[in-house]
This record gives structure tokens, sequence and C-alpha cells, in this order.
């Protein structure tokens, strides 16, 4: 195994993170979450999180520039 890959990229930690979550759900709420659809938010996750990421790493450096106390340079002066 030489492939690297992002942790949101990874089949193996989105599914147990939904499989904790669907036994939260099904203990705090009565809400079962059956394996089919368990596979099913897996896949959707991974074709999703690299780009959720990007999306929130833009919104994170325009609001950091907007929140930022110093002008941006143009240089030596």
């Amino acid at each position: 195994m030489e492939e690297t890959k992002a942790w949101y990229e990874s089949k193996g930690v989105w599914g147990g993170l939904i499989a904790m979550l669907a036994s939260i759900c099904a203990m705090l709420f009565g809400v079962k979450v059956d394996q089919a659809t368990q596979q099913q938010l897996v896949n959707s996750i991974v074709v999703i999180a690299p780009n959720a990421v990007a999306l929130v790493g833009a919104i994170l450096a325009i609001y950091g520039r907007i929140k930022a106390n110093s002008k941006i340079g143009g240089g030596k002066k």
C-alpha cells in the first residue's frame, strides 16, 4: 500500500464515523439506519468531501483577509 490520500478521502474513516453516528441515532432517538443507507452515505461523502474542504479553506482565507489588522504590501518601502 504505497498510495496515500487525505483522511477525508478514506471510505474507512467515513464508514467508521457513519456507523458510530448510526449507533448514536439508534440509541438516543430510536432511528435506525440500515447498512445499505450507511454505504450510500459513505460513497456520497467521499465524493463531496474534497470539494467541501476546498470551499471551507477558501472561506477561511477570505474571512482572515477581511479581519486582518494590516494592509497587504507591494514590496519593500
